[in-house]
């Protein structure tokens, strides 16, 4: 005899086609564990008569859950629920943090081309000084002013990207048995970089500007660990898109002078110079070291990283350095070079912070009050949740092949506070795809909330 199917038929909210509410709606109970691994779905007819919709319709949701992994069919047997790690098919990546692209074909050609009309053979052949030729640190430091750090060339280490900085950094200042003080919601590269390198986290409280100061202050008088270092991420923070007020940062840069302590200042989604927002290196350079590149401002695939480092550091870094690579790319800081000289880098910053502006726009009229709303413009969003809610927003966006940042990636004590939604890269149409079918995911999540609030009183 046949089992019956443990599935309560029914279509998502929404304004979509059947087949999609019906794949909606199968996909999230998947992905919240409603419909367990093996569970039965009902017979192709069945459903189709208990939800008043065509057989044909059934047969394609069914289909279009089977790509995706979610389900398998077994001939004379029926269809039951799959596990959902063997997904395969497209899938939209609402996890990586990369910027709109404004780069074409045509671009890159043009590019390459006048490299190679004044190419300098001498680049390619030698190895070049460990922390970097000095032109190129030139172009970098004069790229940082723009953005408003005024670094010093001579302070400045090249590096492949701001993650090789990242590493350099913790290198340098907390080896591989020290402590790193950061925020309880922070960029999961910093959380995996120093797992691997050894370096302990200490997580601080933080509210919608970051850090709190009285936090840090208390966690450094009363922990006093040697060796250490506090990681910021000051303007737009990774995840939570808060930037920290001038008066902030300068009481950050306060409490570490008193404790005799060095900021690692992450300033990637710094887009453009702004003075109510100072980099907390201007305000404290012999306190910070400061970290940039062109991965978030130009393109993903340049991987130039610019490390300013104070004096007192410097040749502790510059080791550093020397033992984590030998060498930047020649051909990318040729490709920098000639961005910077033919005003390619202007353009190419420009198109990116408007198409971020225009998906910064789209990102609020579909998640409105469900968004926390940034001071500035960058590549991603902050959901904030519960941790349950958080978690169930994750597997009910992953059964629909959407991928956010798991929110276990981004916490430091174990309790997550939200949901990273990174908007640059997907192309415009499967991000509004995406944000539409997340925003009716939450808004199903805190109706059954609301249900069971009810239900209690």
């Amino acid at each position: 005899m046949r089992l019956q199917s443990p599935w309560h038929p029914r279509l998502a909210e929404g304004a979509e086609s059947p087949c999609d509410r019906l794949v909606s709606a199968l996909s999230e109970d998947i992905g919240i564990g409603r419909l367990e691994v093996g569970a039965r779905l009902p017979a192709h007819r069945d459903l189709a008569w208990k939800l008043g919709i065509g057989l044909g319709t059934v047969t394609k949701a069914y289909g279009i859950l089977e790509r995706r992994g979610l389900v398998r069919s077994v001939t004379g047997r029926g269809t039951f629920v799959a596990v959902t790690e063997s997904r395969t098919g497209d899938v939209i990546d609402l996890s990586r943090n990369a910027p709109p692209s404004a780069v074409s074909e045509r671009l890159i050609a043009r590019s390459l081309t006048a490299i190679a009309k004044r190419v300098d053979a001498d680049v390619f052949n030698a190895y070049p000084p460990v922390i970097g030729h000095i032109r190129f640190r030139n172009e970098l430091a004069r790229w940082f002013r723009r953005l408003g750090m005024d670094a010093d060339p001579a302070h400045l280490l090249l590096t492949n990207g701001a993650q090789h900085a990242l590493a350099v950094s913790l290198s340098t200042l907390c080896g591989p048995a020290g402590t790193l003080f950061v925020e309880q919601q922070t960029y999961p590269g910093i959380i995996g970089l120093a797992r691997h390198l050894g370096v302990t986290l200490s997580p601080v409280a933080m509210d919608q500007e970051g850090m709190l100061p009285e936090a840090l202050d208390h966690e450094l008088t009363t922990q006093q660990l040697r060796p250490a270092a506090v990681y910021l991420t000051p303007t737009m923070q990774n995840p939570t898109t808060g930037s920290m007020s001038r008066s902030r940062r300068e009481v950050i840069a306060t409490v570490c002078r008193r404790h005799d302590i060095v900021v690692i200042e992450d300033d990637v989604y710094a887009l453009r110079p702004d003075p109510d927002y100072p980099p907390i290196a201007s305000l404290a350079p012999d306190r910070v070291f400061y970290i940039n590149s062109l991965s978030k401002t130009l393109n993903p695939a340049l991987r130039i990283g610019g490390l300013v480092v104070p004096a007192a550091w410097f040749a502790r870094a510059e080791a550093a350095l020397h033992a984590s690579g030998l060498m930047i790319s020649p051909l990318s800081c040729s490709v920098m070079e000639q961005w910077l000289l033919d005003g390619t880098a202007d353009a190419v910053s420009a198109a990116i912070q408007e198409e971020a502006g225009r998906r910064r726009i789209i990102a609020t009229e579909l998640l409105g009050a469900a968004m926390h709303q940034p001071a500035h413009i960058g590549y991603h969003v902050w959901l904030p949740l519960s941790s349950a809610e958080a978690e169930a927003v994750d597997a009910a966006a992953k059964a629909i092949g959407i991928l956010v940042t798991p929110p276990s990636s981004t916490s430091v004590g174990g309790i997550s506070a939200g949901i990273r939604l990174c908007i640059g890269a997907p192309p415009r149409a499967d991000l509004e795809k995406a944000l539409g079918a997340i925003k009716a995911i939450i808004a199903r999540i805190a109706a059954r909330s609301d249900d069971t609030s009810s239900a209690l009183r």
